[in-house]
């Protein structure tokens, strides 16, 4: 079973969340996504600790899937994919 890690805009958080049901009910990957919850406030640090937290998982996984729905991809997404072409890691975009 390959790892898959999903990155995108948490403008996307509800349409992440389906497409890993769908990564691996459909296609038997284990998916890693970021932590989001619209109703908690969080600082400089819980950020930078999400951040890290989310390139270990790009680190953990065979394929990065970039979430660009109508092709936005954000500054964070950019650097996320930089960092998984660096690592060698499979692309997948996911394009609306």
């Amino acid at each position: 079973m390959q790892v898959v890690t999903l990155c995108g805009s948490m403008r996307f958080a509800k349409q992440m969340q389906q497409i890993a049901v769908d990564l691996e009910t459909k296609q038997g990957y284990c998916v890693l996504q970021p932590v989001f919850d619209a109703d908690v406030t969080l600082n400089e640090q819980d950020i930078a600790n999400l951040s890290k937290a989310h390139f270990k998982k790009i680190d953990l996984s065979d394929i990065v899937y970039i979430v660009n729905l109508g092709g936005y991809i954000g500054k964070s997404v950019t650097e996320e994919l930089q960092y998984a072409k660096l690592q060698n890691k499979k692309i997948i975009y996911h394009e609306t």
